[in-house]
């Protein structure tokens, strides 16, 4: 699929995305005026930050869907990961200032109103947003896009908050359970706090241009000693950077060839690995058979040795 169309599929699921939680804050919002209840306030204060996360979201995937310039010849592509960074701080506030409400209604031994609205406000947000997610998983299959998985996981979050705030109503108004309500918000509040750890850990391995995973590497790996006029294969470097992935590396060939006869070569290894790994990005360094530059393990021939 081309860049273009993979920008436009992340914006339609971004602007999914912002309607949805427009639609949310507004019903919520009114539920826990009505209710009183902590878990409904905390499911609304994660409803407020998926609205801000989306609209970072948005501008993340714009700025990455910009075609490579003077200044950023690699692309935009790293915009997505530092959305993503943006929403886990907010993720991560949210989770403190909602634990922070939730002991103290603990301790203040506060109950919530009516049940009735705080439900029916649930069961909506569990329809919307299991309509949303399917979209947004059709997207990330299609783009691979850092900022909408993120976005992906706070709307899947929703689903058990949502099913929560629902118990722990129910819990309150007909079991009799006065501190089901604080605990379920406290409960969240954790929840909320270990996504935003773990959906940092991929826009961070994209900040740091963390190598691939060592099976797609070595697919790579796999298809490059296809060609039967390489000698060997050295140094090789792989990082992701939003949906593009960018590798380089050193290939060994025979050294009495001209260089017209190299240049056909390079583009014969590039046509085979494009077919097997559209949309990369890639730079290959010729060199004479046997010569190395470099040390430790990215001189050794990874085609013999299986370094990857």
């Amino acid at each position: 699929m081309a860049q273009h169309d993979h920008s436009a599929l992340n914006r339609s699921a971004a602007y999914a995305s912002i309607s949805m939680a427009l639609l949310l804050v507004g019903l919520k919002g009114w539920a826990a005026w009505t209710t009183g209840s902590t878990a409904m306030l905390g499911s609304l204060a994660d409803t407020l930050l998926d609205l801000v996360a989306s609209l970072a979201t948005l501008a993340g995937v714009w700025v990455a869907g910009m075609p490579a310039d003077d200044n950023h010849r690699f692309g935009h592509g790293k915009a997505e990961a530092l959305s993503a960074m943006f929403q886990v701080l907010l993720i991560g506030a949210s989770a403190l200032a909602l634990a922070i409400h939730s002991v103290q209604q603990l301790m203040s031994g506060e109950r919530t109103g009516s049940a009735g609205d705080g439900i029916l406000v649930s069961v909506i947000a569990i329809a919307g947003t299991l309509a949303l997610l399917a979209w947004q998983q059709y997207v990330i299959r299609q783009t691979r896009s850092v900022a909408i998985s993120t976005d992906h996981l706070h709307y899947k979050s929703d689903l058990l908050l949502n099913v929560a705030v629902i118990i722990a109503l129910l819990l309150d108004q007909y079991a009799g359970l006065t501190r089901a309500d604080p605990l379920f918000g406290f409960g969240i509040a954790l929840w909320l706090g270990w996504g935003a750890y773990h959906a940092s850990e991929e826009a961070i391995e994209q900040l740091m241009d963390r190598e691939w995973p060592e099976d797609k590497k070595a697919r790579f790996v796999e298809v490059l000693g296809r060609h039967p006029e390489l000698r060997g294969v050295h140094d090789l470097r792989t990082r992701t950077s939003g949906n593009r992935d960018f590798v380089q590396f050193h290939v060994w060939v025979d050294g009495n060839m001209t260089v017209t006869q190299a240049h056909r070569v390079m583009d014969e290894i590039e046509d085979k690995l494009l077919a097997e790994f559209p949309d990369v990005e890639i730079l290959i360094h010729p060199d004479p058979e046997g010569h190395v530059d470099e040390r430790g393990v990215a001189g050794r021939d990874i085609l013999q040795d299986g370094v990857v």
